[in-house]
């Protein structure tokens, strides 16, 4: 919270941040506005709510100082960069970049806001440095629902890929390094991502669909038609990474792609031992490497997804419930300072050798420990009962004014009929 302090002029939204970023930490089961201020111990949400709505301080700049406390404690010469988004189902139409749109946290489409989020993955332990809404068309051709959202009104539509180089650049610029980028197939889809990260020198595996074509010395194929004339030699057998229950073992084959500019390209082709099914993945480095890099690579891609998991069950990254922009961002980005917390704390662990019959701290662990050790507030029954009093005034007042729209809207139908 040290590194963060001199983004908040006041002394107040200094110590309400606080508070916010432990009770995103807490072992509340709903976290909102509501929740983290009775937790705190304040008696109403008024002041969690102006924090982050209306207090003047710079989502971005907190931003960027995440990045470089996950860059000061997780560095790694080796590590990834994976691009991938995530969306929370929402209701109604107002939350900004809503609509029906599909997301992988349902599996199918709803109403949804959708984000896209670097994640820095190296071996001592990953968190997001990064994060961008994605606005959809049917708000961007909207200007007076994007300036009503808090978006600007000359808001652009941008792409998912889009945003990943906007946030890679963005994270090459301030200089640091990153020798790969991973992402799945929206991404490795991309020709102008690939070809971005290839002008600045980085190494991709990027996913690609079976339909993707790659031209070969004889000529131009579709990947999965590649995948059939690969010969049983050529396929070996290596690990993906670690995994829940151990090693993630697949049978790997890559095949060179010639291209007369510099760097080594290949289309990579991971094929699952129990159920034949096959995966594709286009590769770049500026040297040639072996297999077994491109496989840790690959590999990296399923960080994000921990991070997705870890950072929405333990941190509320998905729980904000608001609407306008300059919210979201600054609920997302203590949510991934909260995360990066966990991520660090866990990654010290991790160097020191564990006791006999126990694993290394995980950082479901680590909330627990802290919560329970270092912060837990205590309050009395006066406390609770006077927020039992403010949600049922508050819920009294929204019934009320439910009540005299519906009779507004009845009256005016009422008169329209008449006429």
């Amino acid at each position: 919270m040290t590194r963060i302090a001199g983004r908040f002029t006041r002394v107040e939204p200094r110590r309400r941040v606080r508070q916010l970023v432990l009770g995103l930490l807490s072992d509340l089961p709903r976290k909102n506005c509501w929740t983290i201020a009775e937790w705190a111990g304040q008696t109403t949400p008024d002041g969690m709510q102006h924090l982050l709505g209306r207090a003047k301080w710079d989502a971005d700049q907190v931003r960027d100082d995440v990045r470089e406390y996950v860059m000061e404690h997780l560095h790694d010469d080796q590590a990834v960069l994976v691009v991938d988004e995530t969306g929370d189902v929402k209701k109604g139409t107002h939350t900004v970049g809503v609509q029906r749109q599909y997301t992988g946290t349902a599996g199918r489409i709803e109403n949804a806001q959708v984000a896209v989020y670097l994640v820095y993955a190296g071996q001592r332990g990953h968190a997001a440095v990064d994060r961008e809404l994605y606005v959809p068309r049917s708000w961007t051709a909207d200007p007076d629902r994007c300036q009503a959202a808090g978006l600007g009104e000359n808001t652009a539509f941008a792409t998912k890929p889009e945003l990943a180089t906007r946030m890679i650049t963005r994270f090459l610029d301030v200089g640091h390094h990153a020798s790969w980028v991973a992402g799945d197939e929206v991404y490795g889809g991309n020709p102008k991502l690939r070809t971005a990260l290839e002008e600045r020198g980085t190494g991709y595996v990027l996913a690609v669909a079976c339909s993707h074509e790659v031209t070969t010395g004889a000529g131009k194929f579709r990947a999965d038609t590649l995948a059939k004339k690969v010969p049983k030699r050529a396929w070996q057998k290596l690990s993906a990474g670690p995994g829940a229950k151990g090693h993630r073992f697949y049978n790997w084959a890559v095949i060179d792609l010639p291209d007369p500019r510099a760097g080594s390209r290949q289309l990579l082709i991971r094929r699952n031992r129990s159920t034949g099914e096959l995966a594709y993945y286009r590769c770049y480095s500026p040297a040639s490497v072996p297999l077994t890099v491109l496989v840790r690579v690959a590999g990296s891609r399923w960080r994000v997804e921990e991070f997705f998991q870890s950072g929405k069950g333990l941190a509320a990254l998905d729980e904000h419930q608001v609407r306008r922009y300059i919210s979201w961002s600054r609920w997302v980005t203590l949510a991934m300072l909260a995360h990066a917390f966990l991520a660090v704390i866990r990654a010290d662990e991790h160097t020191r050798p564990a006791p006999d019959a126990l694993i290394p701290l995980t950082c479901n662990e680590i909330q627990r420990l802290f919560i329970t050790l270092v912060v837990r507030p205590v309050h009395d029954a006066a406390h609770r009962l006077g927020w039992s009093v403010w949600r049922r005034r508050h819920q009294a007042r929204s019934q009320a004014s439910h009540y005299r729209r519906q009779a507004t809207q009845a009256k005016i139908g009422s008169v329209k009929r008449a006429v």
